[in-house]
């Protein structure tokens, strides 16, 4: 694979630290259609769409990442132009282009969350048959529970957890952050606050914090390992309302049930994140869609989060969806971020060749596959 040779690996003098292949514990499908210009700058990174006042999404960090790793991929030289590269690529067909991107990404397993546009993007198993690697289901809370209320029930809380129950996903996703904010109570609504904020909540789209908070309790009863976004996304969520800090009491409301809640991509909130996988132990986070949107720059946040995280808690995800290209971008500067450390504390003296190659090997595959028993 493309990875082993030149993307797998950072080298600092004396020392190299490869990865390996990856688990990626939270993703998305991929469009499946040829793209226009316009159509491939609005997957490229969460803005609703290109900027009228702006100059092109491909003058930024995420179009010269795309331009020095994704071009060789399409036989092109590093940081062809955005005209080549898009013209290359029609010229190949999306279907050609997937299988290239995600073959060199050297992920081997997928963790899907199916509740974000699963019309317009492939399957799970369809994502993972690209590479000849396998793919698992996680959840979303808030689209099971839109589908119950657009359904019909009379019994909305025994509907939801009957479907969770029968599911056979791995984990469970909330969006609380793009619809009410992280603050969620330490205690899970009873039944008579889950009627009344029913009544007033809209089926297609639940904004309701009573609602999130009851879906979230639900899953920890469950046992599901939990997934929250967390941080940067599109300009649906506010900012502000989505710093991890704000999920303390409900974390420290479950830390006894010992069931795993991740912290999925925490930019800039990454070192809050960090801190809140430190002291709770059942606390995990990675760094998402901040490594393939900072492009070269990612290495700086990686090593800000490896500040405080312990190693056992740090896991990989792309949440890459639609391009392919943000699956290869995500793994290419992933290695380049956490091989680059590892490998600079073993040439300072403070870690081993064993140490390095052993937290390569939990952050990449392991800590994921502990985490959702895969």
């Amino acid at each position: 694979m493309i990875w082993t040779k030149n993307r797998g690996r950072r080298q600092t003098p004396g020392v190299t630290v490869d990865l390996g292949p990856l688990v990626d514990h939270h993703c998305h499908g991929l469009v499946v259609d040829d793209l226009d210009r316009a159509g491939f700058e609005a997957l490229m990174n969460e803005a609703a769409r290109p900027s009228p006042l702006g100059t092109t999404l491909f003058d930024s960090m995420l179009g010269l990442a795309i331009r020095r790793h994704c071009a060789p991929v399409l036989d092109l030289e590093p940081l062809a132009t955005a005209d080549a590269y898009l013209a290359r690529r029609t010229a190949l067909g999306c279907t050609e282009v997937n299988r290239r991107m995600v073959v060199a990404s050297g992920i081997e397993q997928f963790l899907v969350d199916t509740g974000l546009t699963p019309e317009i993007v492939c399957t799970p198993d369809q994502l993972a048959g690209l590479a000849g690697g396998t793919s698992r289901e996680v959840v979303r809370l808030e689209r099971v529970a839109e589908e119950v209320l657009a359904a019909g029930t009379s019994d909305f809380p025994g509907e939801v957890r009957q479907r969770l129950e029968v599911s056979r996903a791995v984990g469970a996703k909330s969006i609380a952050a793009y619809r009410v904010g992280l603050a969620l109570p330490a205690t899970k609504p009873t039944p008579a606050q889950l009627d009344k904020a029913l009544a007033g909540v809209r089926p297609a789209r639940i904004v309701n914090m009573t609602v999130s908070a009851w879906l979230a309790h639900t899953a920890i009863e469950l046992g599901m390992p939990l997934q929250f976004h967390v941080g940067y996304g599109d300009s649906d969520l506010d900012l502000l309302e989505c710093d991890p800090l704000r999920l303390t009491h409900f974390l420290r409301a479950t830390e006894e049930r010992g069931v795993p809640v991740l912290l999925l991509h925490n930019y800039p909130y990454h070192r809050n994140a960090a801190y809140l996988a430190q002291v709770f132990d059942h606390v995990f986070m990675d760094l998402g869609l901040a490594v393939h949107n900072s492009g070269a720059a990612s290495a700086a946040i990686v090593r800000e989060t490896l500040e405080l995280v312990p190693f056992g808690k740090l896991l990989f995800s792309s949440d890459a969806y639609g391009l392919a290209e943000l699956y290869l971008l995500a793994a290419v500067l992933f290695r380049h971020g956490l091989g680059g450390a590892l490998a600079d504390l073993v040439s300072s003296g403070d870690m081993t060749d064993a140490d390095a190659s052993y937290v390569a090997g939990l952050v990449s595959r392991e800590n994921a596959r502990r985490v959702y028993r895969l």
